[in-house]
């Protein structure tokens, strides 16, 4: 599994980012879903990285977009042939570096309740329950996570 990171405008990529809203869509109503679409994912601010299989594959991505107090996970998603093997957590690990290397030391993400994979995942790696960020209000469907990052 190779992770870097790149455009997120390429169609392989722009495709998997389709195939995520699509499953969220059917988790959660629009006004629950808080996905940042493919013009704020190429912004400067923002790291999009993609992890792709041996072949070259896409198989997930992810991304990082600083903020002037924090970093916020947007777009982490492993396609389902592809989930079980520790991507996820390997392309989380990936965006934390990332954003290290931005001199951010806080991650924060908002998830949902539906995605009890995700959670734990989060939990596991040191992510811990939160108030609503910036400009994110209370959701009964929403989870808001953070962790402090350490060299």
């Amino acid at each position: 599994m190779a992770f870097a990171i790149e455009n997120p405008d390429q169609p392989e990529v722009v495709k998997l980012i389709e195939e995520l809203d699509a499953y969220q869509s059917l988790l959660y109503p629009p006004e629950s879903n808080h996905g940042i679409d493919l013009a704020a994912l190429c912004q400067p601010s923002v790291s999009f990285a993609v992890a792709r299989s041996a072949n070259g594959e896409v198989v997930g991505c992810g991304a990082v977009a600083i903020k002037t107090a924090y970093g916020e996970i947007k777009r982490l998603f492993v396609r389902p042939q592809h989930r079980g093997h520790g991507v996820a957590k390997m392309l989380l690990t990936f965006l934390e570096t990332e954003a290290m290397i931005k001199d951010c030391t806080l991650l924060m993400l908002e998830t949902g309740v539906s995605q009890p994979e995700a959670l734990s995942l989060y939990e596991r790696v040191g992510y811990v329950r939160c108030d609503p960020f910036g400009s994110y209000t209370d959701d009964p469907l929403s989870v808001f996570m953070q962790k402090r990052l350490t060299s």
